[in-house]
């Protein structure tokens, strides 16, 4: 009988926590009024997303009526990227990192393409990004600074805080792209100094298909869609109200386990960092080695590629940053930007824990792991 898989790409998605689908089934079935309806079973779904919108907002130190449910963050980070430089006519630049993910890069490129000035400030080689360098980017026709908060390959966390003020200081409105951290660790609007948040409900144990963008209170971001006017007329559409309850319930869920969860992650990837480390040597951490998730490593593998690593220990379920295209292999644009040369590059492999990692996942994945990085370097070594 073969090993139960381990899965360890916690990062890409979660599984919807038990308690979570409980929530949610009942506005499946019996409960599934329109919660814009005037009746008993409309007004239900309405207080049961009122209530799920005072959970995330607890979560993220917001007041409710600064939450607007989306699709996901990839919506939440549009309506706020692209409806920021909408808002004055005479700010229209954006200031970005190099390092983000695409629901950033993309809307980026899309308003360069427009027109609209955009300037990438690159990351530090430990992945950190320097406020100093964000502060001197930003000028008076900076509409809006949007930065990572913990990168989704490497899991550096950035200082908002700092990149917030130096954007307030000039006028700028600050975009956190929170999707990564919001459930793994502290995030508080207040303390960031930020106007718009995103947060992707399958990143912390709701499913697929719900997010959320935090409005601060006086920001007034153009819808990007027009409708009958739910949620304020920040995104209008009839609200999914099952995920959305299934979103409340998992924020009170992280919020109760998150301390807790950061300790025992952080623990159990340190020890899997120091298993790799005794049976491969020259495996490289990437990133900051403190400022980073407790649950997120990113390591290259010496002398091979992190895909074959993976396709050889398919037990072991996580991610590689590299691309593959019509049989060439590519490698990590976050990791280039960083520094990091291609054939270094290509050996990452990014080990993302979670709710559901044991201390036996960890010795099990890292012997796994080791014996699959010596097949493919024997085989490399072999081939040249």
């Amino acid at each position: 009988m073969s090993a139960a898989p381990i899965y360890l790409d916690y990062n890409a998605t979660t599984p919807v926590d038990p308690a979570v689908l409980d929530a949610m089934l009942p506005y499946l079935q019996g409960e599934f009024g329109n919660p814009s309806s005037a009746h008993g079973l409309g007004g239900r779904a309405h207080d049961a997303v009122e209530a799920a919108r005072a959970e995330v907002a607890a979560l993220i130190g917001a007041v409710p009526d600064e939450i607007v449910f989306t699709s996901g963050g990839t919506e939440a980070s549009n309506i706020a990227i692209r409806g920021a430089v909408r808002i004055d006519a005479k700010r229209r630049a954006v200031v970005t990192s190099m390092i983000e993910h695409p629901a950033t890069e993309a809307c980026c490129a899309f308003l360069e393409g427009e027109g609209h000035k955009v300037t990438r400030v690159p990351a530090q080689a430990d992945g950190l990004i320097d406020p100093a360098r964000v502060a001197t980017a930003i000028d008076d026709d900076t509409a809006l600074v949007t930065i990572i908060h913990a990168q989704n390959e490497i899991g550096t966390i950035q200082p908002i805080k700092d990149i917030a003020a130096a954007a307030r200081r000039r006028g700028a409105l600050v975009h956190v792209d929170a999707a990564q951290s919001v459930g793994k660790i502290a995030v508080d609007v207040e303390e960031f100094g930020a106007d718009l948040l995103s947060i992707a409900g399958h990143k912390l144990y709701a499913p697929k298909g719900v997010g959320v963008l935090y409005v601060r209170r006086g920001t007034a971001v153009p819808p990007l869609l027009l409708g009958a006017g739910q949620e304020r007329g920040r995104r209008p559409g009839t609200e999914n109200v099952p995920y959305i309850v299934a979103l409340g319930e998992a924020c009170r869920i992280a919020g109760a386990l998150l301390e807790r969860e950061a300790t025992r992650l952080s623990a159990l990837a340190g020890e899997l960092f120091a298993a790799l480390k005794r049976d491969i040597p020259g495996i490289v951490l990437v990133g900051h080695p403190t400022r980073r998730l407790p649950n997120t490593l990113n390591v290259l593998f010496p002398d091979a590629s992190g895909r074959q690593v993976l396709e050889q220990c398919p037990r072991v379920m996580a991610s590689t940053g590299s691309a593959c295209h019509a049989g060439s292999e590519e490698p990590s644009a976050i990791l280039t930007a960083l520094g990091i040369v291609r054939g270094k590059a290509l050996g990452a492999v990014r080990l993302s824990l979670g709710r559901s990692t044991k201390e036996d996942d960890i010795a099990a994945a890292a012997r796994a792991l080791a014996q699959a990085w010596q097949r493919v370097a024997s085989a490399v070594a072999a081939a040249e």
